[in-house]
């Protein structure tokens, strides 16, 4: 693929990296039960600007490695398919895919709590093994 392409998943890799580690810090601070009501609003938010810039990232990686996947789950499948992500992590991912369609269409303060101590527990460790190896990947470079 071309060197644009390449250049294109690398600069979305930057804005998720930057997402990711406000993401990171938060989570690293406090239990989620220790944060304010408004405070565990802006976790879901950092949680859904990441989740957002994490498949668009590997969408771009994708496109770059020849693929031309255009939905977020049809880029986690791909990407478990070509071995970005592993089995385990693939069904994490289409989890926190439907966590965070369901808290951007309702919001119920019984289903954030839930989705938050999942986006701590289960979806934050997936987003950042991919963080990890993508970023392992761009210094390897």
């Amino acid at each position: 693929m071309s060197n644009s392409n390449a250049i294109r998943w690398k600069q979305r890799f930057d804005n998720f990296q930057k997402a990711f580690l406000l993401l990171r810090e938060v989570l690293e601070g406090k239990s989620i039960g220790e944060y304010s009501k408004l405070e565990q609003e802006g976790i879901v938010q950092r949680f859904e600007y990441t989740f957002e810039l994490a498949w668009k990232t590997v969408k771009d990686k994708l496109y770059y490695e020849g693929f031309d996947e255009k939905t977020p789950r049809a880029v986690i499948r791909k990407a478990f398919e070509v071995g970005f992500i592993s089995e385990d992590d693939t069904e994490i991912w289409l989890e926190s895919l439907s966590a965070r369609n369901l808290l951007s269409h309702t919001y119920d303060e019984e289903t954030a709590r839930k989705v938050l101590e999942s986006i701590r527990d289960r979806y934050y460790p997936v987003i950042e093994r991919l963080y990890e190896s993508l970023k392992a990947e761009i210094e390897r470079k």
